[in-house]
Protein backbone atom coordinates (compact mmCIF):
# COMPACT_ATOMS: atom_id res chain seq x y z
CA UNK A 1 0.00 0.00 0.00
CA UNK A 2 1.25 3.68 -0.37
CA UNK A 3 0.39 7.16 1.32
CA UNK A 4 -2.26 5.81 3.64
CA UNK A 5 -0.90 3.15 5.72
CA UNK A 6 0.23 1.91 9.73
CA UNK A 7 2.01 5.23 10.23
CA UNK A 8 -0.62 7.65 8.81
CA UNK A 9 -1.36 10.05 11.40
CA UNK A 10 -4.76 12.03 9.87
CA UNK A 11 -5.95 15.28 11.25
CA UNK A 12 -9.46 16.34 9.38
CA UNK A 13 -9.67 20.03 8.84
CA UNK A 14 -13.17 21.33 8.79
CA UNK A 15 -14.27 18.43 11.50
CA UNK A 16 -17.30 20.37 13.04
CA UNK A 17 -18.50 21.35 9.14
CA UNK A 18 -21.13 19.03 7.75
CA UNK A 19 -19.13 17.39 5.36
CA UNK A 20 -16.45 17.09 7.41
CA UNK A 21 -18.30 15.88 10.56
CA UNK A 22 -19.94 13.20 8.17
CA UNK A 23 -17.12 11.67 6.30
CA UNK A 24 -15.21 11.48 9.48
CA UNK A 25 -17.45 9.50 10.93
CA UNK A 26 -17.56 7.16 7.84
CA UNK A 27 -13.76 7.42 8.11
CA UNK A 28 -13.65 6.28 11.94
CA UNK A 29 -15.68 3.34 11.25
CA UNK A 30 -13.64 1.96 8.78
CA UNK A 31 -10.74 2.28 11.42
CA UNK A 32 -8.95 4.54 9.99
CA UNK A 33 -6.39 6.35 12.24
CA UNK A 34 -8.09 9.96 12.64
CA UNK A 35 -6.15 12.04 15.78
CA UNK A 36 -7.51 15.19 15.82
CA UNK A 37 -9.31 18.12 13.82
CA UNK A 38 -8.94 21.52 13.43
CA UNK A 39 -11.82 23.93 13.33
CA UNK A 40 -10.64 27.99 14.42
CA UNK A 41 -13.08 28.98 17.27
CA UNK A 42 -14.18 24.98 18.14
CA UNK A 43 -10.61 24.14 20.22
CA UNK A 44 -11.23 21.80 23.05
CA UNK A 45 -14.94 20.19 21.94
CA UNK A 46 -14.91 16.62 20.86
CA UNK A 47 -16.30 14.82 18.06
CA UNK A 48 -16.55 11.30 18.62
CA UNK A 49 -13.93 11.23 20.64
CA UNK A 50 -12.26 12.88 18.41
CA UNK A 51 -10.31 16.27 20.20
CA UNK A 52 -10.52 19.13 18.22
CA UNK A 53 -8.14 22.36 18.09
CA UNK A 54 -8.25 25.70 17.05
CA UNK A 55 -5.11 25.43 14.64
CA UNK A 56 -2.60 22.83 13.32
CA UNK A 57 0.18 24.17 15.52
CA UNK A 58 -2.26 23.51 18.23
CA UNK A 59 -2.72 20.17 17.54
CA UNK A 60 0.89 19.40 16.92
CA UNK A 61 2.02 20.75 20.75
CA UNK A 62 -0.49 18.20 21.83
CA UNK A 63 -0.91 14.84 19.44
CA UNK A 64 1.57 13.49 16.89
CA UNK A 65 0.19 14.03 13.67
CA UNK A 66 1.83 13.86 9.90
CA UNK A 67 -0.80 13.86 7.24
CA UNK A 68 -4.24 16.20 7.30
CA UNK A 69 -8.04 16.21 5.02
CA UNK A 70 -9.25 19.52 3.78
CA UNK A 71 -13.35 19.78 4.09
CA UNK A 72 -12.77 23.17 4.34
CA UNK A 73 -14.58 25.62 2.00
CA UNK A 74 -13.67 26.63 -1.33
CA UNK A 75 -12.45 30.40 -0.42
CA UNK A 76 -10.66 29.54 2.61
CA UNK A 77 -8.95 26.40 1.35
CA UNK A 78 -5.67 27.73 0.20
CA UNK A 79 -5.27 29.08 3.83
CA UNK A 80 -5.98 25.66 5.11
CA UNK A 81 -3.73 24.18 3.25
CA UNK A 82 -0.81 26.36 4.02
CA UNK A 83 -1.18 25.20 7.30
CA UNK A 84 -1.15 21.91 6.74
CA UNK A 85 2.13 21.78 3.80
CA UNK A 86 3.63 23.93 6.77
CA UNK A 87 3.57 21.50 9.57
CA UNK A 88 2.61 18.14 8.07
CA UNK A 89 3.74 15.63 5.73
CA UNK A 90 0.34 14.16 3.44
CA UNK A 91 -2.29 16.97 2.60
CA UNK A 92 -5.27 15.46 1.05
CA UNK A 93 -7.69 18.53 -0.40
CA UNK A 94 -11.41 17.07 -0.85
CA UNK A 95 -12.96 20.23 -1.33
CA UNK A 96 -13.85 21.22 -5.25
CA UNK A 97 -14.32 24.56 -6.90
CA UNK A 98 -10.79 26.04 -5.70
CA UNK A 99 -9.84 28.74 -7.59
CA UNK A 100 -7.24 27.65 -10.13
CA UNK A 101 -4.67 30.89 -9.00
CA UNK A 102 -5.00 29.67 -5.37
CA UNK A 103 -4.17 25.20 -6.49
CA UNK A 104 -1.13 26.53 -8.03
CA UNK A 105 -0.12 29.05 -5.01
CA UNK A 106 -1.07 25.59 -2.66
CA UNK A 107 1.08 23.23 -5.20
CA UNK A 108 4.45 25.87 -5.45
CA UNK A 109 4.49 25.81 -1.33
CA UNK A 110 3.88 22.24 -1.89
CA UNK A 111 6.79 21.60 -3.59
CA UNK A 112 8.71 24.35 -2.15
CA UNK A 113 8.32 22.29 1.24
CA UNK A 114 8.69 18.43 -0.10
CA UNK A 115 5.03 18.06 1.13
CA UNK A 116 2.63 15.32 -1.15
CA UNK A 117 -0.54 16.80 -2.19
CA UNK A 118 -3.25 14.84 -3.56
CA UNK A 119 -6.26 16.90 -4.94
CA UNK A 120 -8.09 19.02 -5.13
CA UNK A 121 -11.37 18.07 -6.25
CA UNK A 122 -10.16 14.14 -5.28
CA UNK A 123 -12.38 11.27 -3.58
CA UNK A 124 -9.10 11.04 -1.73
CA UNK A 125 -7.15 7.77 -1.10
CA UNK A 126 -8.08 4.13 0.56
CA UNK A 127 -5.75 1.19 1.79
CA UNK A 128 -8.35 -1.38 2.45
CA UNK A 129 -5.89 -3.11 4.75
CA UNK A 130 -5.55 0.27 6.94
CA UNK A 131 -8.58 3.05 6.31
CA UNK A 132 -9.72 5.48 3.99
CA UNK A 133 -8.98 9.48 3.38
CA UNK A 134 -11.30 10.66 1.65
CA UNK A 135 -15.57 9.88 0.80
CA UNK A 136 -15.22 7.08 -1.36
CA UNK A 137 -18.52 3.96 -0.55
CA UNK A 138 -16.40 1.08 1.70
CA UNK A 139 -17.83 -1.37 0.52
CA UNK A 140 -17.09 -1.71 -2.48
CA UNK A 141 -13.13 -2.15 -2.00
CA UNK A 142 -11.29 -5.25 -0.31
CA UNK A 143 -8.08 -6.08 0.35
CA UNK A 144 -5.16 -6.75 -2.42
CA UNK A 145 -2.18 -6.33 -4.53
CA UNK A 146 -3.88 -4.10 -7.15
CA UNK A 147 -3.00 -0.56 -7.13
CA UNK A 148 -5.93 1.74 -8.79
CA UNK A 149 -5.15 5.64 -10.04
CA UNK A 150 -7.69 7.92 -11.02
CA UNK A 151 -8.54 11.37 -12.07
CA UNK A 152 -12.52 10.70 -11.64
CA UNK A 153 -13.79 9.62 -8.51
CA UNK A 154 -17.06 7.81 -9.60
CA UNK A 155 -14.97 5.57 -12.09
CA UNK A 156 -12.52 4.69 -9.26
CA UNK A 157 -16.00 3.80 -7.59
CA UNK A 158 -17.14 1.62 -10.77
CA UNK A 159 -13.64 -0.09 -11.55
CA UNK A 160 -12.78 -0.93 -7.67
CA UNK A 161 -16.77 -2.89 -7.39
CA UNK A 162 -15.80 -4.37 -10.56
CA UNK A 163 -12.53 -5.76 -8.83
CA UNK A 164 -13.70 -6.44 -5.67
CA UNK A 165 -16.85 -8.95 -7.15
CA UNK A 166 -14.35 -10.89 -9.23
CA UNK A 167 -12.20 -11.75 -6.54
CA UNK A 168 -9.44 -9.11 -6.90
CA UNK A 169 -8.58 -6.83 -4.00
CA UNK A 170 -6.86 -3.51 -4.22
CA UNK A 171 -3.34 -2.22 -2.17
CA UNK A 172 -4.44 1.36 -2.78
CA UNK A 173 -6.59 3.27 -4.99
CA UNK A 174 -5.68 7.38 -5.12
CA UNK A 175 -8.17 10.32 -6.34
CA UNK A 176 -5.17 12.70 -7.93
CA UNK A 177 -8.40 14.94 -8.73
CA UNK A 178 -9.89 15.98 -11.88
CA UNK A 179 -8.93 19.87 -11.81
CA UNK A 180 -6.26 21.19 -14.46
CA UNK A 181 -4.35 22.08 -11.43
CA UNK A 182 -3.40 18.93 -9.22
CA UNK A 183 -1.04 18.21 -6.28
CA UNK A 184 0.12 14.56 -7.35
CA UNK A 185 0.15 13.53 -10.89
CA UNK A 186 -0.50 10.45 -12.53
CA UNK A 187 3.69 9.36 -12.85
CA UNK A 188 4.11 10.11 -9.00
CA UNK A 189 1.67 7.77 -8.03
CA UNK A 190 2.68 4.82 -10.79
CA UNK A 191 6.40 5.00 -8.97
CA UNK A 192 4.95 4.38 -5.79
CA UNK A 193 3.42 1.67 -6.83
CA UNK A 194 6.05 0.35 -8.58
CA UNK A 195 8.13 0.58 -5.54
CA UNK A 196 4.96 -0.74 -2.85
CA UNK A 197 6.22 -4.50 -2.19
CA UNK A 198 2.10 -4.69 -1.75
CA UNK A 199 1.31 -3.59 -5.16
CA UNK A 200 1.95 -6.67 -7.95
CA UNK A 201 -0.37 -4.63 -10.91
CA UNK A 202 -1.91 -1.45 -11.55
CA UNK A 203 -5.16 0.12 -12.49
CA UNK A 204 -4.54 3.92 -14.50
CA UNK A 205 -7.77 5.78 -15.11
CA UNK A 206 -8.13 8.83 -17.53
CA UNK A 207 -10.12 10.54 -19.31
CA UNK A 208 -10.35 13.39 -22.21
CA UNK A 209 -8.15 16.65 -21.49
CA UNK A 210 -4.80 17.42 -21.28
CA UNK A 211 -1.79 15.67 -21.40
CA UNK A 212 -1.43 14.04 -17.93
CA UNK A 213 -1.97 10.48 -19.94
CA UNK A 214 0.32 10.84 -22.22
CA UNK A 215 3.51 12.09 -19.82
CA UNK A 216 2.26 9.12 -17.86
CA UNK A 217 2.73 6.99 -20.79
CA UNK A 218 6.15 7.65 -21.38
CA UNK A 219 6.66 7.53 -17.86
CA UNK A 220 5.65 3.99 -17.86
CA UNK A 221 7.68 3.20 -20.95
CA UNK A 222 10.46 4.24 -19.46
CA UNK A 223 10.48 3.73 -15.38
CA UNK A 224 7.10 0.86 -14.79
CA UNK A 225 8.00 -2.64 -14.46
CA UNK A 226 4.58 -3.87 -13.11
CA UNK A 227 1.67 -4.87 -15.50
CA UNK A 228 -0.19 -1.86 -16.16
CA UNK A 229 -4.19 -1.91 -17.39
CA UNK A 230 -5.67 1.28 -18.63
CA UNK A 231 -8.83 2.98 -19.28
CA UNK A 232 -9.70 5.98 -21.03
CA UNK A 233 -13.13 7.70 -20.45
CA UNK A 234 -14.82 10.13 -23.07
CA UNK A 235 -14.47 8.27 -26.00
CA UNK A 236 -17.62 9.30 -27.88
CA UNK A 237 -17.26 13.16 -26.10
CA UNK A 238 -17.33 16.30 -28.86
CA UNK A 239 -14.34 18.06 -29.24
CA UNK A 240 -14.50 21.69 -27.40
CA UNK A 241 -17.08 19.80 -24.97
CA UNK A 242 -16.28 20.32 -21.38
CA UNK A 243 -17.03 16.77 -19.58
CA UNK A 244 -17.50 17.18 -15.74
CA UNK A 245 -14.02 17.76 -14.59
CA UNK A 246 -12.51 21.45 -15.27
CA UNK A 247 -9.47 19.68 -16.51
CA UNK A 248 -11.76 17.43 -19.07
CA UNK A 249 -11.74 19.51 -22.17
CA UNK A 250 -10.17 18.51 -25.66
CA UNK A 251 -8.51 21.36 -27.48
CA UNK A 252 -6.81 20.43 -31.43
CA UNK A 253 -5.85 17.07 -31.31
CA UNK A 254 -4.25 16.52 -27.98
CA UNK A 255 -6.40 15.25 -25.20
CA UNK A 256 -8.21 12.84 -26.92
CA UNK A 257 -9.40 9.68 -26.01
CA UNK A 258 -7.50 7.88 -28.79
CA UNK A 259 -4.59 9.99 -28.66
CA UNK A 260 -4.21 8.77 -25.20
CA UNK A 261 -5.24 5.25 -25.52
CA UNK A 262 -2.17 5.24 -28.46
CA UNK A 263 0.08 6.81 -26.68
CA UNK A 264 -0.77 3.85 -23.54
CA UNK A 265 -0.72 0.88 -26.31
CA UNK A 266 2.76 2.27 -27.16
CA UNK A 267 4.49 2.32 -23.89
CA UNK A 268 3.14 -1.95 -23.38
CA UNK A 269 0.01 -0.76 -21.37
CA UNK A 270 -3.21 -3.46 -21.34
CA UNK A 271 -5.98 -0.97 -22.53
CA UNK A 272 -9.59 -1.71 -21.81
CA UNK A 273 -12.43 -0.09 -24.51
CA UNK A 274 -14.51 -0.04 -21.49
CA UNK A 275 -14.78 -0.44 -17.80
CA UNK A 276 -15.62 -4.16 -17.68
CA UNK A 277 -12.74 -5.57 -19.97
CA UNK A 278 -10.35 -3.88 -16.98
CA UNK A 279 -11.26 -7.15 -14.73
CA UNK A 280 -10.15 -9.45 -17.84
CA UNK A 281 -7.07 -7.97 -18.49
CA UNK A 282 -5.70 -7.55 -14.97
CA UNK A 283 -6.51 -11.95 -14.70
CA UNK A 284 -4.52 -12.22 -17.72
CA UNK A 285 -0.96 -11.50 -15.61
Amino acid sequence: MILLNEDTKCLVQGITGKQGSFHTEQMLEYNTNIVAGVTPGKGGQEFKGVPIFDSIEAVKEDVDANSSIIFVPAPFAKDAAFESIKNLDLVIIITEHIPVHDSMEIMAYAKENGVTVIGPNTPGIISPKVGKLGIMPTHIFSEGDVGVISRSGTLTYEVASQLTRAGIGQSTCVGIGGDPVIGTNYSSILQMFEDDDETEQIVMIGEIGGNAEEKAADYINDNISKPVVSYIAGITAPPGKRMGHAGAIIEGNTGTAESKMKSLENAGVNVAHKPSDIVELIKKF
